[in-house]
């Protein structure tokens, strides 16, 4: 499930790096104040739900922008914010990623989280690890906060 969560985070990536020469002709919507949507937040999302929907049918999905969809009978839920940071997206910033995880029976089980304005995919699963570009991550041993960086 986490190579078909990465394919999916890419094909968006893809959607998302197509549209930054273009960010001054998108269609772009105010859910409250600095809380905005644009088209390619939902261009991206539908990337991200068609790749999963057809690799797990029978599975729920929960995207930022179009709410509930699939079996809310499964056991599995996607949970999908396809441009997490779409503020900085539109000012230019390079700071915004897709963002998918995945539950099991309301446990978070893995969780994608992909850059595509400079290339970093984190990876994480339960008991595989944390990646960064496939190279392992790991938390500092540290007791305090005041050893912390």
């Amino acid at each position: 499930m986490l190579t078909m969560a990465v394919r999916a985070a890419r094909a968006a990536g893809t959607v998302i790096s197509r549209a930054t020469d273009h960010v001054a002709d998108l269609t772009i919507e105010s859910k409250q104040r600095n809380d905005f949507v644009s088209e390619v937040d939902r261009q991206a999302e539908h990337a991200i739900i068609d790749i999963l929907k057809r690799a797990y049918p029978d599975h729920h999905f929960l995207g930022e922008e179009s709410g509930d969809t699939g079996s809310e009978l499964s056991e599995y839920r996607w949970i999908i914010d396809p441009l997490d940071g779409t503020t900085n997206f539109l000012h230019g910033l390079p700071h915004y990623a897709v963002s998918i995880a995945l539950e099991y029976q309301g446990r978070l089980e893995l969780g994608v989280i992909y850059n595509p304005s400079n290339q970093e995919l984190f990876t994480a699963e339960r008991g595989g690890g944390a990646f960064l570009n496939n190279r392992r991550i790991r938390v500092a041993g540290l007791r305090s906060l005041e050893s912390a960086l």
